[in-house]
């Protein structure tokens, strides 16, 4: 089977995705494929590595874990079937403090932070359908990183409605209530990126 023979104005669920062989890595959202960027730059893995290394050695011995794509994290309030499943997505970086959310196949429920670094190309699925199913599937914080601008924005879930942080960029520090005495300094982060 080829990617070229699914119907992309059909719905496909989680049970569809894990039938599927070929080689281009997809997400699921809302039942709709969306192929993923290819390969990230250098500059996206030099991030990412860094903010899992930072969150990876904070995390050492405490119960939250943090993953790394590919590592599919399945949303779906009302249903952990797999039939059901219509949101299968594979954030840079996700961060679960709950054990009972992790098995075998990723986690199944709302990670309590998700971590986006954009590549050219993603935009417009990382800021507004990714944000959608965050938000709506209890997301507690979505870290959007833009590497080339040299940004952070965080959305924390009020009410189960997101509200925007202030834009952070090089100087700022990043700190959550969810991980007491994480500090995440933007200065290196950044320039974790140029080396």
């Amino acid at each position: 089977m080829q990617l070229s023979d699914l119907d992309v104005s059909k719905t496909y669920t989680y049970a569809d995705y894990l039938k599927w062989t070929f080689d281009e890595r997809l997400e699921l959202i809302k039942g709709k494929i969306f192929k993923m960027s290819p390969a990230p730059g250098s500059v996206h893995q030099l991030i990412s590595g860094a903010i899992f290394a930072e969150l990876y050695n904070y995390l050492k011995g405490k119960p939250c874990k943090v993953f790394h794509a590919p590592f599919d994290v399945r949303l779906n309030k009302r249903s952990i079937n797999n039939k059901d499943i219509q949101t299968v997505v594979q954030p840079d970086i996700s961060v679960v403090c709950n054990p009972l959310k992790i098995d075998e196949k990723g986690c199944l429920g709302a990670p309590d932070i998700v971590v986006e670094i954009l590549s050219p190309g993603n935009n417009k699925k990382e800021l507004q359908n990714k944000y959608e199913v965050y938000e709506e599937n209890g997301v507690l914080e979505y870290w959007i990183i833009h590497p080339s601008e040299k940004t952070f924005l965080r959305y924390s879930l009020v009410e189960n409605r997101y509200q925007a942080s202030r834009l952070l960029t090089t100087g700022d520090e990043v700190t959550t209530p969810i991980l007491p005495g994480f500090v995440l300094k933007l200065d290196e982060l950044f320039a974790a990126a140029n080396s």
